[in-house]
């Protein structure tokens, strides 16, 4: 990799990411072979990790910028932003072992990116953070990105890895499948991903037996192109008449906050009662939200009881789409809706 290189490292769960990344940032050692390093080098793994607990967070930003070879004047000349950036000012004096999970992903991500290191590491671990905070941290990649520096990050998220990395990196088993722009690799894990991953049974509910996102033709899918419409089918089966049910589905992001929920109620479309196993199918025209990661649950009552529900069930992704012939864009932001332009003079 050379300098101002901006990577994302792809693959299921299993394939080596984070092996290959604790191996980058010393921690692990590689069972063969070996890695030529230049640079300082800041990394944002596991929680905690380059955090010692018994010490408080001052402390800790100090031992960090301390073993990234930053002088204590260096390090006072980034302080402020460090700790305007992580937002734990009223916790600074407090050891490290009190925060909470998301406090310790919030500081360590401001002591990696702000202490100037030549090499920027940062796997999965933001997606213990808030999106808000998500949103901050891409920000600042690409701030670091942008001024020459080089970063890896690894993420199951496609449109972060996207929108930041121009180079792709795809790893099964441990070994690289495909190097290339980010396009291509980011298409190459698509067409990875197992079938099994696209439609789920429901072990955790009777009643609803599977849950799937179709596409147009009625096949099961695990990419929606933004603005499509959009289609979700569950399978039922009663284990005695359902009179009038109420059937709901939620559309989590990956990082678990709600983006939508749909539901029978909200409808002009009666359902009427399942006495027999069945299909009910629920479609979106024009399907809002923007490129990403998402989950769904989904739920069965009857006059305000629940008879069903099952949570992160099924992962679907929102990819970019060429939506009006015009080529395909970066679609930024929570939602993608239809508009109308005029002038005025």
């Amino acid at each position: 990799m050379k300098q101002g290189d901006v990577v994302g490292i792809l693959g299921h769960n299993g394939a080596g990411k984070s092996t290959l990344l604790k191996i980058i940032s010393r921690i692990t050692m590689p069972s063969k072979g070996c890695i030529h390093l230049r640079g300082r080098i800041s990394s944002l793994l596991e929680v905690g990790t380059g955090f010692h607990p018994e010490l408080t967070g001052k402390e800790n930003i100090y031992m960090n910028g301390t073993i990234l070879g930053m002088s204590k004047r260096e390090i006072d000349g980034k302080f402020d932003e460090i700790v305007e950036f992580s937002g734990v000012e009223k916790f600074l004096y407090t050891p490290v072992k009190r925060y909470s999970s998301g406090m310790q992903v919030r500081l360590a991500f401001a002591v990696a990116a702000h202490l100037e290191p030549e090499v920027l590491v940062v796997d999965e671990v933001l997606a213990v953070g808030d999106l808000s905070f998500q949103k901050k941290c891409l920000g600042k990649m690409e701030h670091v990105a942008s001024s020459g520096r080089t970063v890896l990050f690894v993420s199951h998220n496609m449109a972060a890895i996207e929108s930041l990395c121009s180079r792709g990196i795809l790893l099964r088993d441990g070994g690289v499948v495909v190097d290339s722009d980010i396009a291509s690799a980011v298409s190459h894990y698509r067409e990875m991903s197992s079938p099994s991953a696209q439609g789920a049974s429901c072990s955790q509910s009777s009643i609803i037996r599977s849950v799937e996102v179709v596409d147009e033709s009625g096949e099961p899918t695990q990419y929606i192109p933004a603005g499509t419409d959009f289609t979700v089918r569950l399978s039922i089966c009663p284990e005695s008449q359902l009179r009038s049910p109420q059937i709901g589905i939620a559309i989590n992001s990956i990082s678990g906050e709600r983006m939508m929920t749909l539901h029978t109620p909200l409808s002009s479309d009666v359902i009427g009662n399942i006495a027999s196993p069945c299909k009910v199918q629920c479609r979106v025209s024009q399907f809002p939200l923007a490129p990403g990661a998402y989950s769904l649950i989904a739920a069965i009552a009857i006059g305000g009881e629940s008879l069903a529900r099952i949570e992160d069930v099924c992962r679907f992704d929102v990819i970019d789409a060429d939506l009006f012939g015009e080529g395909r864009g970066h679609l930024r932001g929570r939602c993608v809706a239809p508009s109308t332009w005029s002038v005025e003079q």
